[in-house]
C-alpha cells in the first residue's frame, strides 16, 4: 500500500488507496468494489483512518505553543516557560468625598468591598475597594459640648476598582490532591488578597504574590498563581524550600474582585454605597447625602489576555528572564504591562544625539489612537520599576509618525475592464491592506517599493503596470504664540534637487503678520546641507515667491533632518492645527528608524487610473502614448492629496 501524504490526506484519497491495495492481492482481484458490500467495509476503514489521522494531527498541533489553538493548552505550554497570562483587569477610578456623621468615633473605616456605584452609557457598574481604608474624623469646628458632636471624615484620592469583591475560604487538610482553585472566572488577579490563620488563632498573616522564586526563602510568606481550566485561577503555596509550607488545619481566607474588564471603563458618575464603621467596629450612618467628586474617570480596564497575545509575549518574557536590559526585553515586558500596546520602540540613550547615558527612551503606539495618555505613561513606568536595572532611567516620549504618501498612476487595458472607479477602489483597498501589515505599520517597519508596485499590479488583471511616486511627511505640532525651536527627523535621506523645492509645507502664519507663509529649502553647493527658508508665494502665476526669511533653519539631506530656528507661530491653515512638512526620499524603500513609527497614509495619497493605449491595441506604434513622469511635481508649496 503506498505511503499516504499527510499534507493532502482526505477521505477519497484513503478510499482509493485501500482499493488499490486490495486489487493488488490475488484473493480480492475480481471483487466489485463499487457495488458490493465490500464497498461499505472500505468506506468504514477509510473513515476510521481519516478520523485517526485528523486526531493525530490536532494532538500534534496542541503540543507546540505556536500551533496550539485551545486556550487551556496554550496556557499550559506558556506555564512551562514561566509565563502566567494576564488576567482581566478592573477599571480604576479615583474619587474624593466627605463622610459626615454625628458620634464619638475618632476615625472612620471603609470596609473592603462595595463602595460606590458608577454609571456609564446608561449602565450601572459596582466599584469596590480590595482593602479597608481608615481616616481620622475630627469634630467639626474643633470642639463641641454635644454628646454626639458632628464629625467629618475626609476621604481623598481613593482608588476604586470596577467589580464585586468575593471571598473564598479553604482549610488545609494535608492531602497531596488538595488544590486551591478560585470558583469564578473574570478575576482580576491583581486584586487577590490572601491571609493564612493558624489553627486556633484569631488573626491571619498576609501572604504576598510573587511571579518567580528569585530571592524566595523557605520562610517566605508567598504564593503564586496559575491559570487553569475555564479561565479560573489556582493558588500555589510554598513547599518549605521555596516559600513557607502550610500546616494541616491552617485556614486560608482569599478575597478578590470579579470584574467586567474593559466594559467598566469611562464610569464617572458615582453614588455612595459603602459600609463605614467606627473605631469600635459599629456601623455609622451619614448625617446627609454623601457627594462623590470624580478625580479620575474609570480607565485601564481590560479583558483577559487572548491566545494570540500569549503566543507572542510568552517567549519574549522568557527570553528577558524578567529583567529589562535589552530593547527586546523592554518590548516583551511593556506588552505584558500595557496590553493596549500595538508596537513598542526602545532606544538606548547612547544612540541619541547628543548621547544621554543611563537613559532609555521608549515610544509606544496604542492600538486605538496615536498618543498615550499621561495615566498610561505612569502605569507603564510604574510597572517597569520591578524589572529595570538600578541607575537606568526610563522616559516615555510621544509617538513620532513618519507618514508615507503615494501618487499612483495605474495603467489599465480597456479591453479587460472599463470600470475606472472599480479599478481605483480595488487599488485603494489593496494598498490599505498593505498599510495595515505589521511589516510596515510599526516601529522599525519598512516600505518596500517593489512590493507595493507588485500589489498594485495584482489588484486586477486589467492593470498592466504602474508608476508610483513616494513622499515622506512629518506633522509639526507648534506651540502657538510662543517662541520655540523645532526638530523634525525623517530617518531617511532626502532627494536633492539643486534648484530647491525639495522641502514643502502647508501654510502657516507668524506673530504680527497676516500673510500665509510656507517653508522651502535652498541647497548649499555640497548638496548635503541647505538652509530652510520662509517664503510667501506670489499671487501672479509664474512669478517667483518672495523670500521672507532666507535662513529660518537648516536641512541635512544625508541624515534626513530639519532644524527650525526660533519662530513664533500664530496659526495654521489646517483645521487640525498642525503644519505638514514633506520631503522626497533619496530611496523609495523607506524605513522607520529608531523611534519613528511608519504609517502609510492612504487618505492623502492619489490613485490615478490611466488608459494603456498600447496594451488595448488602440496605438500599436506607441505614438500618443500617455507617459507619466516618475519624478514629483515642481510646486513650491505642499499639494494636499
Amino acid at each position: 500500500m503506498p505511503v499516504s501524504n499527510f499534507t493532502n490526506l482526505d477521505f477519497n484519497q484513503i478510499r482509493e488507496q485501500i482499493k488499490s491495495y486490495l486489487r493488488a492481492n490475488s484473493d480480492f482481484e475480481s471483487f466489485d468494489y463499487e457495488g458490493s458490500n465490500m464497498s461499505i467495509l472500505i468506506d468504514i476503514l477509510a473513515y476510521n483512518t481519516y478520523i485517526s489521522a485528523f486526531n493525530a494531527n490536532m494532538v500534534a498541533n496542541e503540543t507546540f505553543l505556536d500551533s496550539a489553538a485551545l486556550r487551556e493548552n496554550v496556557v499550559s505550554l506558556a506555564r512551562n516557560i514561566g509565563y502566567v497570562p494576564r488576567s482581566r483587569k478592573s477599571a480604576k477610578a479615583i474619587i474624593d468625598f466627605d463622610f459626615k456623621f454625628d458620634g464619638n468615633s475618632n476615625s472612620v473605616t471603609l470596609k473592603k468591598g462595595l463602595l460606590v456605584v458608577g454609571k456609564q452609557a446608561n449602565t450601572s457598574y459596582t466599584f469596590s475597594i480590595p482593602d479597608d481604608i481608615t481616616v481620622s474624623s475630627p469634630i467639626d469646628g474643633g470642639s463641641s459640648t454635644l454628646a454626639n458632636p458632628p464629625r467629618t471624615a475626609k476621604f481623598r484620592n481613593i482608588s476604586v476598582y470596577q467589580g464585586t469583591l468575593v471571598k473564598k475560604n479553604f482549610v488545609v487538610n494535608g492531602s497531596l490532591d488538595q488544590r486551591f482553585i478560585l470558583d469564578n472566572s473574570y478575576v482580576d488577579s491583581e486584586s487577590i488578597r490572601v491571609f493564612v490563620k493558624k489553627s486556633g488563632s484569631s488573626s491571619g498573616l498576609e501572604y504576598s504574590r510573587v511571579d518567580n522564586i528569585a530571592s524566595v526563602t523557605g520562610g517566605s510568606n508567598i504564593y503564586l498563581i496559575q491559570e487553569v481550566k475555564d479561565e479560573r485561577y489556582e493558588l500555589l503555596f510554598g513547599d518549605g524550600l521555596f516559600g513557607k509550607k502550610l500546616d494541616n488545619g491552617d485556614s486560608i481566607e482569599i478575597s478578590y474582585i470579579i470584574t467586567d474588564g474593559k466594559d467598566g471603563n469611562d464610569g464617572k458618575f458615582f453614588s455612595f454605597s459603602g459600609t463605614p464603621v467606627s473605631d469600635a467596629g459599629t456601623p455609622l450612618a451619614a448625617s446627609g447625602t454623601v457627594t462623590i467628586t470624580t478625580v479620575q474617570t474609570a480607565r485601564g480596564g481590560s479583558d483577559i489576555e487572548p491566545v494570540e497575545s500569549i503566543k507572542y509575549i510568552a517567549p519574549r518574557i522568557y527570553s528577558s528572564q524578567y529583567r529589562a536590559v535589552t530593547a527586546r526585553d523592554y518590548e516583551g515586558i511593556i506588552a505584558s504591562i500595557f496590553p493596549e500596546a500595538e508596537s513598542v520602540s526602545v532606544v538606548g540613550g547612547e544612540e541619541l544625539d547628543p548621547p544621554e547615558f543611563g537613559t532609555v527612551v521608549i515610544s509606544v503606539k496604542p492600538r486605538n489612537g496615536t498618543f498615550l495618555s499621561d495615566f498610561s505613561k505612569e502605569q507603564i513606568l510604574a510597572g517597569l520599576k520591578k524589572y529595570s536595572i538600578a541607575g537606568i532611567n526610563q522616559r516615555i516620549v510621544d509617538l513620532k509618525v513618519l507618514y508615507l504618501e503615494l501618487d499612483v498612476f495605474a495603467y489599465y487595458n480597456t479591453t479587460l475592464s472599463s470600470d475606472t472607479e472599480g479599478l481605483k477602489s480595488q487599488v485603494t483597498n489593496v494598498l490599505s491592506e498593505y498599510g495595515r501589515s505589521t511589516n510596515l505599520n510599526a516601529f522599525g517597519g519598512r516600505f518596500r517599493y517593489s512590493e507595493a508596485q507588485c500589489i498594485v499590479d495584482r489588484a486586477n488583471k486589467a492593470i498592466m503596470s504602474n508608476i508610483m511616486r513616494v513622499t515622506m511627511r512629518r506633522d509639526l505640532k507648534p506651540i502657538y504664540n510662543a517662541f520655540s525651536q523645532y526638530e523634525l527627523c525623517f530617518g531617511n535621506a532626502f532627494h536633492v534637487n539643486p534648484n530647491g523645492k525639495n522641502i514643502k509645507s502647508t501654510g502657516f502664519k507668524v506673530k504680527d503678520s497676516d500673510d500665509v507663509l510656507y517653508f522651502t529649502d535652498i541647497p548649499n553647493a555640497d548638496l548635503e546641507t541647505g538652509n530652510l527658508a520662509v517664503i510667501r508665494p506670489s499671487s501672479v502665476d509664474g512669478t517667483e515667491p518672495t523670500v521672507i526669511v532666507p535662513s529660518a533653519g537648516t536641512v541635512d539631506y544625508k541624515k534626513g533632518e530639519i532644524m527650525i530656528n526660533t519662530i513664533n507661530f500664530s496659526e495654521s491653515v489646517l483645521s487640525s492645527g498642525v503644519i505638514e512638512i514633506q520631503a522626497y526620499p533619496e530611496s523609495n524603500d523607506i524605513i522607520g528608524l529608531k523611534d519613528l513609527y511608519l504609517q502609510l497614509d492612504i487618505s492623502n495619497s492619489k490613485i490615478n487610473i490611466v488608459r494603456d493605449t498600447i496594451s488595448s491595441g488602440e496605438q500599436i506604434s506607441g505614438i500618443g502614448y500617455n507617459v507619466t513622469s516618475s519624478y514629483s511635481n515642481g510646486s513650491i508649496i505642499r499639494q494636499k492629496g
